[in-house]
């Protein structure tokens, strides 16, 4: 029997793959209205126990306050929702 027919498939696993810290709008509801949140904030505050390849922030829940979020990555809807919150969106 061939050695590559012995042995397992494992699958293919990218070299080049990033894993982001997710935070979803609803978390940063626990901020001041019109602080600035980075990731120094955020690891402070627990919200993220490390950041891996960057910071990424998703637009599940619903943010009340206008606040200054700085982060890797933004999903569309969540940059639109931080907008019309009256808040910034600044990409690091």
């Amino acid at each position: 029997m061939p050695m590559q027919r012995r042995l397992p498939k494992r699958g293919f696993n990218p070299l080049t793959r990033k894993l982001y810290a997710l935070v979803n709008l609803g978390q940063l509801d626990i901020f001041e209205a019109g602080s600035s949140v980075d990731i120094e904030a955020l690891l402070k505050s627990g919200l993220i126990s490390r950041v891996q390849d960057g910071v990424k922030v998703l637009a599940t829940g619903e943010l009340t306050k206008a606040l200054t979020v700085k982060a890797h990555k933004f999903s569309a809807s969540a940059k639109e929702k931080i907008v019309a919150a009256g808040g910034t969106v600044e990409e690091i």
